[in-house]
């Protein structure tokens, strides 16, 4: 009996990407196979650390000691505020020096040409480059240059990446999406006001693509900051908690599939 290629498609939105790892959790809690991932952003660096193969044990340790201080090496803002040189090891490190066809399942990492305007989608080459580019938030990291383009945030172009998975080949995409407009958001820094004007400029773009997905997952996680990394265990929970009241509707569809 032939199965599904099943493929998630984790968005974008800073800290509460977190949320990615609590779906993943239980998604494999639940027995439900993970065949492959396309990921924009927050999306790509969960996406990765998963495919380097760290048990969700390390992964939760690491994400709850997930801090600003890895990622903030300030810069004279010429093109970003962060140099994103830090962030780039922080993820080297992790990810044990990989190459994104040397992880344990085939990722998609996708990242934005500012020149081109073109969605760029990484799916070999050293993981390090192809994540950084893809978190390359517009204003705030200066970004990635990389084989003559320069690239920023993939949720720029692709928010939740759902056509990415299904040129990779997935049968069935389960899509996650974590960035709903926080309304009446404390907007005090200029990352406030960037972090929120993509967020807004975003919404409109994903409630036209959302049908494409055969799953849309939406972990309630947008009272949250997408910029304070403060309450990552309760994001990651909220992201497991959603995920199992899908889980009914999932084998369904797999089993539909099948038929």
């Amino acid at each position: 009996m032939e199965h599904p290629k099943i493929g998630l498609a984790l968005g974008s939105g800073g800290a509460r990407g977190f949320a990615h790892l609590g779906v993943i959790m239980a998604l494999k809690e639940a027995g439900i196979p993970i065949h492959l991932i396309a990921g924009s952003s927050m999306g790509a660096l969960v996406a990765s650390f998963y495919g380097a193969g760290l048990d969700f044990d390390r992964l939760y340790k690491l994400s709850t000691a997930f801090k600003r201080k890895y990622f903030l090496d300030f810069t004279v803002p010429k093109m970003g505020f962060i140099s994103g040189k830090k962030i780039k090891e922080f993820i080297r490190v992790f990810t044990h020096g990989k190459n994104i066809e040397e992880l344990s399942l085939p990722i998609g990492i996708v990242a934005t040409d500012l020149l081109t305007g073109e969605k760029v989608v990484f799916q070999n080459g050293p993981v390090a480059e192809a994540v950084r580019a893809s978190i390359s938030i517009p204003g705030i990291f200066v970004p990635e240059k990389y084989n003559g383009r320069i690239l920023v945030d993939g949720g720029v172009a692709d928010r939740v990446p759902i056509s990415v998975a299904r040129e990779m080949g997935a049968d069935i995409v389960i899509a996650v999406d974590v960035s709903r407009v926080k309304r009446n958001a404390e907007i005090t820094t200029i990352y406030d006001v960037i972090m929120q004007s993509i967020d807004i400029m975003q919404t409109e773009i994903i409630s036209h693509r959302e049908t494409t997905a055969d799953i849309m997952i939406r972990p309630p996680v947008e009272m949250y900051s997408s910029r304070a990394f403060t309450n990552t265990e309760e994001i990651i929970t909220i992201g497991m908690e959603e995920t199992k009241k899908h889980i009914k509707q999932i084998k369904t569809v797999i089993e539909k599939w099948k038929e």
